[in-house]
């Protein structure tokens, strides 16, 4: 009966794993098609970040001017990387995949590890009932 409690325990687990795996792969999907949606506005997505009005008075003017050069300057490599980011969507499935194998393995192993320590356990409990040699 230990078997199969151990076998349970072990294949719930690799359905929550599955399921974690695949809500990570969807969300990384979903974001990754934002971010080409993203790049397609052009420089305007860039001008759209600013800092919230509720920490802009808490900090220095020159501090608010540098960090608005700063989003500047950066842009374009931001822009740039957004473009690039659509294409990453095949490996992001092969990653999820990788990773899910790899999950899937240590989950199998942690099985076949629970089912070796209660064969162990049972067969220690059945040897001390053997007479000892004189």
């Amino acid at each position: 009966m230990l078997y199969a409690i151990s076998w349970f325990l072990v294949l719930a687990l690799l359905a929550l794993w599955s399921l974690a795996c695949w809500s990570a792969h969807a969300l990384t999907l979903w974001a990754v098609s934002g971010a080409g949606a993203l790049a397609g506005s052009g420089p305007a997505v860039v001008d759209k970040v600013v800092l919230p009005d509720w920490l802009s008075i808490w900090l220095p003017p020159a501090l608010v001017q540098e960090f608005g050069s700063v989003l500047a300057s950066v842009g374009p490599v931001i822009q740039s990387a957004l473009e690039a980011v659509p294409a990453l969507s095949g490996a992001i499935s092969l990653l999820a995949w990788a990773v899910w194998g790899v999950g899937a393995l240590v989950l199998l192993a942690l099985g076949v590890g629970m089912h070796l320590l209660i064969a162990l356990l049972k067969r220690s409990k059945a040897s001390p009932g053997t007479p000892a040699a004189a």
